[in-house]
């Protein structure tokens, strides 16, 4: 197994966002990350989320964000509220390269922070 975490300040992201909605929203989602995302309700606190979820399955694949971009991790919802990610690029390769499964993640937030936690099996053959 491998697994990756992060908890980020929801301020923190909000304040970023605040500046430059477009450009923050371009930089650092996918276009469909972006729809699902318009007009959400509380949308710092979502776009907190995703975004401490990108940084976990950047530790799950030992690289960090810099190696990997931040679009080559998608995370999208599913239509019952799911959580799925997507890898794209270098991310892809990298999961291939580690023989990994699935990616599973959670995603929460309360008042001022947002968390996640990424979690892969190793694929092996018997």
């Amino acid at each position: 197994m491998r697994c990756g975490v992060d908890i980020i300040e929801i301020s923190r992201i909000a304040r970023a966002y605040r500046r430059r909605p477009q450009l923050f929203m371009k930089r650092f989602f996918t276009a469909e990350e972006q729809a699902q995302l318009a007009g959400r309700k509380h949308v710092e606190k979502h776009l907190a989320a995703r975004f401490a979820g990108k940084e976990a399955v950047a530790k799950l694949l030992g690289t960090g964000i810099g190696s990997i971009g931040w679009r080559e991790v998608e995370i999208l919802t599913l239509a019952g509220g799911q959580p799925v990610v997507n890898l794209h690029g270098r991310a892809a390769s990298r999961a291939k390269e580690l023989c990994l499964g699935q990616i599973s993640i959670s995603l929460s937030h309360a008042r001022e922070y947002a968390v996640a936690q990424a979690v892969a099996a190793i694929l092996t053959e018997l």
